[in-house]
């Protein structure tokens, strides 16, 4: 073989080594329709092979589906508001990021009281066994952050891990997302651990929305980066690292530590489709399930849908 077909050869191999570096990017939405402004989405499967979608709202917002692709509003989960939420949300009754799971025969839902830009915010966690509007019965506070606290009470999320732990994260900028331990079923607070799972220096420290979850032998930890709600203009993006251990550290594609600001980029704004973030996965029977909201043109938020495949243990969205 010749120089030159030697050198085209190392330029080909550098660049699908590059490639493979970089994962499939800006795929558009999956077809919704019927009720499909969402924001701050989180989905769970019901036992009858229905959906519920939770979201931030008054008294935390619920939608509902029979195919994961048309959407019927469904009131609130507490429509007679939750006055044990005001002073975290300065009176407000808009209650933020909800997480909602299905475990031992009644839905956990963990969701946010606070103010924009406040670190006062806290985390409540509230059960049903209906997951319906006004069934949901509060079960107290999980925690909360002050305004001196370097952290934020926020974007909450469980995790049950492959040994059956629970673990709840959480946070939005600052010092970043952290985790703590829950004892299993009931899903309060375990001790006084406060783990620090993910930081970022950059852009004003903007990391937040926490979603982690597993597939083989490897923990993914979503997360959104940048400026949510800003309609059209919003910049925010999701991010994910891995790590074989559901405490960390994880790592994006490129090794770098998310404690460290890294993480691989999973979407972005592009076309009519501004600030994709705050994701949820769930697994369905084709598989498993990213659910988001981004904005349209007129900065209408709306609920995005798409599959997750894993190609060398890295997700995939298409």
């Amino acid at each position: 073989m010749g120089l030159r077909q030697i050198a085209i050869g190392s330029i080909l191999a550098v660049a699908a080594a590059a490639h493979a570096l970089v994962p499939r990017q800006n795929v558009n939405p999956g077809a919704v329709s019927g009720d499909t402004f969402i924001h701050d989405p989180t989905v769970v499967k019901t036992p009858s092979g229905s959906y519920i979608a939770a979201f931030t709202a008054n008294g935390v917002g619920l939608k509902t589906s029979t195919d994961r692709t048309r959407w019927t509003d469904a009131g609130a989960a507490f429509p007679n508001g939750a006055p044990w939420t005001t002073t975290y949300t300065k009176g407000d009754k808009n209650l933020w990021a909800p997480d909602i799971s299905y475990h031992n025969g009644k839905y956990y839902m963990y969701y946010s009281a606070s103010s924009f830009g406040a670190s006062r915010s806290a985390i409540f966690l509230a059960t049903s066994t209906t997951g319906a509007s006004g069934s949901w019965t509060n079960e107290g506070l999980i925690i909360e952050s002050f305004d001196n606290s370097d952290w934020n009470a926020i974007d909450p999320n469980l995790i049950v891990d492959a040994q059956g732990k629970w673990w709840l994260s959480f946070g939005s900028f600052w010092s970043g997302l952290k985790m703590i331990p829950l004892v299993a079923n009931t899903g309060k607070r375990s001790g006084t651990d406060l783990i620090s799972i993910a930081s970022r220096t950059e852009n004003g420290r903007a990391i937040e929305a926490p979603y982690i979850t597993r597939n083989g032998n490897y923990y993914y930890l979503w997360a959104s980066f940048d400026r949510c709600c800003q309609g059209a203009a919003s910049t925010y993006r999701i991010m994910v690292g891995r790590s074989t251990s559901v405490t960390g550290p994880y790592v994006d594609k490129s090794g770098k530590q998310m404690m460290q600001g890294g993480g691989t980029q999973m979407m972005s704004s592009h076309g009519s489709i501004h600030g994709p973030g705050h994701n949820a996965v769930f697994t369905d029977t084709d598989g498993d399930v990213l659910v988001y909201h981004y904005y349209k043109d007129d900065g209408t938020a709306q609920l995005g849908i798409n599959l997750i495949r894993y190609d060398n243990g890295w997700p995939v969205i298409y």
